[in-house]
């Protein structure tokens, strides 16, 4: 069955689209605080739709993605006790238990750790929030975490080129279902842990 080969090229049209910066922007800003899709499958696609603007492209994910981030925090200081019960009933619930327990024992480390890495930085924001984390180091360690995983991308991206483009194209269903079985094994260990 072939879900990603079509995707993708549905994803590459939207890259190219006269607003894509504006959602990229509005992706960024809306997966840092609570929308589930990764940026990266924005931010990719338009790097390869337009590889000499690739560092413009990670400069603006970066920057709505952490501003995204302080809303997050905001949401976690001033409003947790609204999203609570749904959180609860999320799937994000024994992520934003292992959030909390990682912050007591690494402290704001694990905020730059999770602007890098794939696991869900909304989660983070939120809970740094409810630890009411020092706001100008949060800041500092999303700028570095966001930023290095956009730069890292557009940059992979950019020194690929139509080689990696071709090679996408090749074995796009074999790297989505990779993609795919990955994430079923991280909820199902965090489900089996929480």
């Amino acid at each position: 069955m072939k879900i990603f080969g079509p995707l993708y090229e549905r994803v590459l049209i939207w890259s190219r689209h006269r607003h894509a910066e504006r959602y990229l922007a509005g992706l960024s800003f809306a997966e840092s605080s609570f929308f589930p899709i990764p940026v990266d499958v924005m931010l990719a696609p338009m790097c390869l739709a337009n590889r000499p603007q690739a560092w413009r492209f990670a400069i603006i994910a970066a920057i709505f993605s952490v501003i995204g981030g302080l809303a997050g925090y905001a949401i976690g200081i001033g409003a947790f006790e609204v999203i609570e019960p749904w959180l609860a009933e999320s799937r994000y619930w024994a992520a934003y238990e292992t959030s909390r327990q990682w912050f007591d024992r690494y402290g704001v480390w694990v905020i730059f750790v999770a602007g890098f890495s794939p696991i869900p930085y909304k989660v983070f924001t939120i809970a740094a929030g409810v630890a009411v984390l020092n706001l100008p180091v949060f800041f500092i360690a999303s700028v570095v975490g966001r930023g290095a995983r956009f730069f890292l991308v557009a940059g992979l991206v950019y020194l690929g080129g139509e080689k990696l483009e071709t090679t996408l194209r090749k074995y796009v269903e074999w790297i989505g279902w990779g993609v795919a079985a990955l994430v079923a094994i991280v909820i199902a260990w965090f489900m089996v842990r929480g």
